[in-house]
């Protein structure tokens, strides 16, 4: 008997809105690709985008950069961090999370997970008072948000400034308040896998008016920051201006012309990747010697991707399954690997961290965790014969 094959491909995501195709191509056209340069009268993209984008997320302030990992260390500036600054982390993240640290100078200061991949809030209270770090940078790292009521009281207990990335989380709500809503400042990626699509781009969203002014003048406006779409009063920037350094990572006007066009359809893109998610969820949760956290209710979750523990397998055995599952056109990311493989990597891979601790429900959770893409080109469908191939190889390597 044949096995089943999955034939589509993993990193393909829908293309662009003909709206924002037919207006990157004018912009093209027009040779006027940096957000300054404009004609007579006519509005910017990026300035629209951050108007309407500072609507959609609730903020007042929001400004377009170049990647997210850009907005990250700049919202990481202009909150107040300095060289030798401690800066609380999760472990469970994306190797650009520790690298915007390294960027600014500062010292991260890791945190184990719980079993549900969200921020261990034991550590995290126990760290802050050790450590008297007064930043902590979280990661909502692939979708999953911790209890943000919790940790918003940890901080305010210890006088921390709390920065979100909420790469994989616009959208996202705890208690009904979207990720990137409950600190200081919030760094969102537009990168090609994220919930909009420019192929690299950020959004930094703050309700700080200071903050903002800092932000907008180091992104690189020099003094033509009254060019920008949602913004403080002007006496903000007359009082920072000649004081925030230019470390230019503008938005051009193609992409924000890109993600204008997505923006108005996103909130059912939400819906649509959460009907996906809920079918692998559903599956997965019913196979033997599987784990996967069960999402509560108090977060609306966007399940861009999934996350599951194969327990049924020793850990040596991991590499193996990942590979039969791909063999198969299944492809799974494993996050228990000593070594960084494509954008994967664990926490102790990160050399440039000085005194890297060892932290025990991390390295034993992400030991057996696999990770999966779930773009909007799947269909329900799609996610049933994945589900068959991982069953079915789950059960290969039990009865060898």
């Amino acid at each position: 008997m044949t096995e089943a094959v999955f034939t589509k491909p993993f990193t393909q995501q829908e293309a662009i809105p003909d709206a924002g195709i037919d207006r990157a191509v004018e912009i093209m056209k027009s040779g006027r690709l940096h957000r300054y340069n404009l004609a007579g009268d006519e509005d910017s993209e990026a300035s629209c985008l951050e108007m309407e984008y500072a609507k959609w997320q609730g903020a007042d302030y929001c400004l377009a950069c170049t990647s997210g990992g850009y907005a990250i260390q700049l919202a990481l500036r202009v909150c107040g961090v300095k060289p030798g600054d401690k800066i609380l982390a999760n472990a469970y993240t994306l190797a650009p999370v520790p690298g915007a640290i390294h960027n600014v100078g500062a010292h991260p200061i890791l945190v184990d997970i719980d079993e549900n991949y969200h921020i261990d809030l034991e550590d995290l209270d126990a760290k802050a008072a050790e450590s008297d770090a007064k930043f902590l940078l979280l990661s909502h790292m692939r979708g999953h948000i911790a209890d943000m009521d919790r940790v918003v009281e940890i901080c305010a207990a210890h006088g921390i400034c709390l920065i979100e990335d909420c790469a994989h989380t616009m959208g996202a709500k705890w208690r009904g308040i979207r990720s990137g809503n409950f600190g200081k400042a919030a760094a969102f990626s537009t990168q090609t896998y994220k919930h909009m699509n420019s192929g690299e781009g950020g959004l930094l969203t703050t309700n700080d008016a200071e903050i903002a002014a800092r932000a907008v003048i180091s992104s690189g406006s020099y003094m033509l920051y009254g060019r920008h779409g949602a913004i403080p009063a002007e006496e903000v920037f007359q009082k920072v201006r000649l004081h925030s350094p230019n470390y230019s990572g503008r938005m051009d006007q193609m992409r924000a012309a890109m993600l204008r066009a997505q923006l108005p359809i996103l909130e059912e893109n939400l819906d649509r990747w959460n009907s996906l998610y809920d079918r692998l969820h559903t599956r997965l949760s019913a196979m033997d010697g599987v784990t996967i956290p069960k999402r509560k209710q108090d977060e609306y979750y966007v399940g861009s991707s999934i996350q599951f523990r194969v327990d049924a397998l020793p850990k040596g055995q991991i590499p193996s399954f990942v590979d039969a599952c791909g063999a198969r056109g299944v492809e799974l990311k494993w996050f228990g690997d000593d070594q960084p493989r494509a954008f994967t990597s664990r926490y102790d891979s990160w050399q440039f961290i000085d005194n890297l601790p060892v932290l025990p429900t991390t390295l034993r959770v992400l030991g057996k965790t696999v990770d999966m893409r779930v773009p909007l080109t799947f269909t329900i469908e799609d996610c049933d014969l994945i589900a068959d191939i991982i069953e079915d190889e789950i059960a290969h390597f039990t009865a060898a």
